[in-house]
């Protein structure tokens, strides 16, 4: 059941209501003064059911929403984001798009150069930055040398619509270079298809101009779910499985001898919290205050440059078929 709203309500929509678009719009239904207005899908009966149970509008395309709605998700498949966005944006609509931004860095930069033109909020759904054992770890992570990061899942049908990278490894992608200021400056990657023809399996090394290094691996092949961090540092070893969000941190007392008695080791285990709801409430904040977004379009466009640049040494890598 929705909130009781106000007057001045942020009117909202979601287009897209398939797995992610419902938990989006849940989450919104959930929030005071938030109006959800109604959804949007190519797929008619789908949304036509999802907003006849929660009293809510069908709309038949995103054109509807212009002068409807001050702020809209986009959760369809990642090839329709940009001429949705752009349609939203150029019409002064804030738009929170789910990851990845775009299929391309190219489509990413341009929406982004149009929501700064028209003072727009486009948030990137980024949802790693908003998980409790990154938010409790972040600020022990200073001077980061070298990462290390396993995102393994078992093969989903909703993410094949782009390859590993774009559905899985992104998300480290994002968070590493949140973590390490600086830029990449060079990347070795490989990668294959298994289950389809696009890659499902991959390994990238990463170098960053300050000498930082990342080593990532994404899979959605594996039988077994994990979602594991490593970042470690002078003096310092950091551990959070995004999984079930587990902290680890070890310490080693500077000039001591590198045994057991010079380690010092904390564990905490953190509730693992409500991390979409967590980027919903940033992006309806953002659009109130007039603040800007936590994960921006400039984010957006930032990972999915780093992504390329993988599947680029991927494809170059790659054994003739």
């Amino acid at each position: 059941m929705s909130m009781p709203q106000s007057s001045s309500a942020l009117r909202v929509a979601v287009v897209g209501v398939g797995y992610l678009g419902r938990i989006h719009a849940e989450k919104y239904l959930g929030l005071a003064d938030v109006e959800l207005v109604g959804v949007c899908d190519i797929r008619a009966e789908v949304a036509r059911a999802f907003a006849t149970s929660h009293d809510l509008t069908f709309f038949e395309s995103a054109n509807e929403l212009v002068g409807r709605v001050d702020a809209v998700t986009i959760a369809t498949s990642t090839p329709a984001h940009f001429e949705i966005a752009k349609l939203l944006i150029d019409s002064g609509i804030h738009v929170f798009v789910e990851k990845p931004l775009t299929t391309t860095s190219r489509e990413a930069r341009k929406l982004t150069e149009l929501a700064d033109s028209k003072s727009v909020k486009l948030q990137v759904g980024h949802v790693e930055r908003f998980n409790p054992a990154l938010l409790a770890a972040r600020d022990k992570l200073r001077g980061v040398r070298f990462i290390e990061c396993h995102r393994l899942a078992a093969f989903k049908a909703r993410g094949a619509d782009v390859d590993v990278v774009l559905d899985l490894m992104i998300h480290d992608l994002d968070v590493i270079l949140s973590l390490i200021d600086c830029k990449p400056v060079a990347v070795s990657a490989v990668g294959i298809p298994v289950l389809t023809n696009r890659i499902d399996i991959a390994n990238a090394r990463i170098e960053f101009d300050n000498g930082a290094v990342a080593n990532v691996t994404a899979s959605r092949v594996s039988m077994n779910a994990q979602r594991k961090f490593r970042v470690f540092q002078r003096n310092q070893y950091l551990s959070i499985d995004f999984g079930n969000g587990e902290v680890d941190l070890v310490t080693h007392e500077p000039g001591a001898e590198a045994d057991a008695r010079s380690l010092d080791h904390q564990r905490w285990n953190l509730e693992k919290g409500d991390a979409l709801l967590a980027e919903v409430e940033a992006f309806v904040a953002s659009v109130r205050r007039n603040e800007p977004c936590v994960v921006d379009g400039w984010d957006g466009v930032a990972a999915l440059e780093l992504a390329e640049a993988i599947i680029a040494d991927i494809e170059r890598h790659s054994l003739p078929t």
